[in-house]
């Protein structure tokens, strides 16, 4: 029987949520909370035998013990049932797991440094390795770094690589664009990459994609996976399914089975107005146009292009904004003709 392994990355946990708002209003950060959950319910269930976590498993490196407390209570649930879970410092943790007693147990891995641990299981052993983000030139220092995990001298069926890189070919959605990642200093080439692997499980790009050819539409002998985030954290994500993976692994065929799943991220809207000079009253009503025919739970974005006279900045104070939007609604107003500090942008939900 085949391995199965759940795959989680960009997890961005601690994302607005701060412990002692000032401001009463709907926060994002539980969003993060609510789908990390709901994606780790398959190891709940044990319906898989191992959980990596490609990185970023935090919203940034500098974040109070607390945080760091709620994100690893569901991953030492599973642990405590028995499924490992390794995981691997991304950019947003500097590279290293803040607190890292917080998360001291027998069943959780992390590649601290470049290293390779062995699962056994179902008459398997799969070898998993891997190393923290690098934050200058992997392109240059990827084979020395992996070739520091040790993984050629383990004794395995199968090897995974775990990762929060860019790989040659891997897409994100930039400005109105697609970029494709070629050759920059944090791309990892994909020649570089020994066909021994079964597969590249990697975090770092938002985006779900599987890399199964190269820049020039040749087939690779190492798929590369990106489950992506498993929320929206801009707006050039709005248009993005957001979820994580699952993989089937057995030695011979190597991934026999794999699939996305999709999880319930926050509508996303961006509007745009021009309205130099409009009066309030002509404002309020264009707002409320605007933002009726939209999803109560939206996350959205208002930029008001112009100058406006006094009255019809009021309409945009918190308190006016927050009568005009459902209590789920998040809700963000730019000025970019008050930029400079004359004027901040208004969050409110």
């Amino acid at each position: 029987m085949p391995i199965r392994i759940l795959f989680i990355s960009d997890t961005h946990l601690g994302f607005d949520l701060p412990f002692q708002p000032r401001i009463e209003r709907r926060r994002r950060g539980p969003d993060f909370f609510n789908n990390f959950e709901i994606a780790l319910a398959p190891a709940y269930n044990k319906e898989i035998d191992a959980i990596i976590h490609g990185g970023d498993l935090f919203f940034r490196s500098k974040v109070p013990p607390h945080l760091v407390k709620m994100a690893f209570e569901p991953l030492i649930k599973a642990a405590d049932m028995g499924i490992p879970v390794y995981l691997v410092p991304g950019n947003h943790e500097r590279s290293a797991i803040p607190f890292r007693l917080l998360a001291a147990h027998p069943n959780i891995h992390i590649f601290d440094r470049p290293k390779t641990f062995l699962l056994e299981t179902r008459g398997i052993t799969l070898a998993l390795a891997g190393f923290p983000y690098v934050r200058l030139n992997v392109r240059i220092l990827f084979p020395k770094i992996l070739a520091e995990t040790g993984w050629q001298n383990s004794l395995a069926d199968l090897c995974l690589l775990c990762m929060h890189h860019c790989v040659e070919g891997a897409t994100l959605i930039m400005g109105q664009r697609l970029y494709t990642f070629r050759d920059s200093h944090d791309t990892v080439k994909l020649s570089d990459i020994p066909s021994s692997f079964t597969a590249v499980l990697s975090g770092h790009i938002h985006r779900f994609q599987v890399l199964t050819r190269d820049l020039r539409g040749i087939p690779i002998p190492v798929p590369v996976f990106y489950p992506g985030s498993i929320e929206r954290t801009s707006f050039t994500e709005k248009d993005e399914a957001k979820g994580y993976l699952t993989l089937e692994i057995q030695p011979g065929p190597g991934i026999t089975n794999w699939q996305f799943h999709e999880l319930p991220a926050r509508p996303m809207t961006q509007l745009e107005l021009h309205a130099n000079g409009i009066e309030a009253n002509d404002l309020k009503i264009w707002l409320k146009k605007a933002l009726e025919p939209l999803l109560p739970d939206s996350v959205v974005k208002i930029t008001i292009h112009g100058r406006l006279p006094n009255d019809s900045l009021k309409v945009l104070s918190a308190e006016s904004l927050r009568s005009l939007t459902p209590p789920t609604m998040n809700l963000t107003v730019t000025l970019p003709d008050y930029r400079k500090g004359r004027r901040e942008p208004t969050n409110v939900s």
